[in-house]
Order: structure tokens, then sequence, then C-alpha cells
């Protein structure tokens, strides 16, 4: 059996795990989350901790019951606590701004680039080069961090752009005559 899927989740206070059938759904501080389940995998509820058991003997069974696993803790960790990913512009004269659901962008090009934030997404701007985003959907706010970045993603011979803030960047050499 999978080493993830045996591990057990202890629902935190305040957190609401309800299972039907075909769908779970997560309630808490932060917000509700919903996943479909995969018929593979069997998941049991028993006074505050979730357990995750592969229906059947199979491979396949056994990787979905760890995959489920790690999924409904992200949801759990999601809704009681939320995820935030932190970037940072590097370069002269770039600038982030938030205004409501919205993220302005001045990143040196020609006109300022403005990105809509997806339901349940919030974005700050703590000063001009820093920009957080959070949520409480873990897969969500790592896919609007990497399209944030992905409007100017760090060079390689300055490094101006946009980065995580624990992200290094490796710097080539210049052409030498």
């Amino acid at each position: 059996m999978s080493r993830v899927g045996k591990m057990l989740i202890a629902v935190p206070k305040g957190v609401d795990v309800s299972i039907s059938s075909d769908q779970i759904t997560v309630k808490g501080a932060n917000g509700s989350l919903s996943r479909t389940l995969n018929p593979l995998v069997a998941i049991k509820n028993d006074a505050g901790s979730l357990s995750f058991v592969p229906a059947n003997d199979s491979t396949e069974a056994d990787a979905m019951s760890g995959t489920m696993r790690a999924l409904v803790n992200n949801m759990v960790n999601g809704v009681s606590k939320g995820f935030e990913k932190k970037l940072n512009l590097v370069g002269v004269g770039f600038r982030a701004q938030a205004q409501g659901q919205k993220l302005n962008l001045q990143i040196g090009f020609s006109h300022p680039v403005v990105k809509d934030m997806p339901e349940g997404v919030k974005v700050v701007t703590p000063t001009q080069t820093e920009i957080i985003i959070s949520g409480p959907d873990r897969q969500r706010v790592g896919q609007v961090a990497a399209e944030v970045r992905a409007f100017r993603p760090p060079e390689p011979y300055k490094g101006k752009g946009i980065r995580y803030a624990d992200e290094r960047v490796v710097l080539k050499e210049t052409k030498k005559k």
C-alpha cells in the first residue's frame, strides 16, 4: 500500500468534512472546497481522522489512495490555514499594484499588464516590488502565481523579471570579444 495513503489526516477544530457517494466537501474558516471522489479509493471518517483505503488490490488503486490522501490533506489545510505564494519584481521601474481583484503590473512593456484574479484567490502588494497571492485552493494559487510569473520570467543575463521569493536565478556570463 502507498506510504502516503497509509497516513491518517487529522481534521482540526472548525473544519467540517462531509463525504457523499461521489464527492467530498471540506468547509472551514477560509471557505469551502469540494472534489469528486475516485471510485478506486474508499474514504472513512472516524471521529476527526480521515483514512484512505484502496478499493481493490490493483496498483492503480494503491497509487490513487496516496493521491487522494494528498489532495484531501491540501483541502483541509487550505480551509483552515490557507496557502500563499510570494513573488518579487526585479528590474528598474518594475512595479505592481493590487486594486481589488485586479493586479496591475508595469514590467518594462509599453503598456501596463492587468491580471484578473479568479474567484477565491486574493492578491496583496505590501510594497511595489512584492506580490502575495493567497487562497484556500493550493492548485489555483500555484497556477495564478505561475501565470503572473509567465508575464516576465527572470532572464538569465541580468536576472530581471518576476520571480518566486525563494527562487535563485543563476546568471550566465556575457559574451566576450
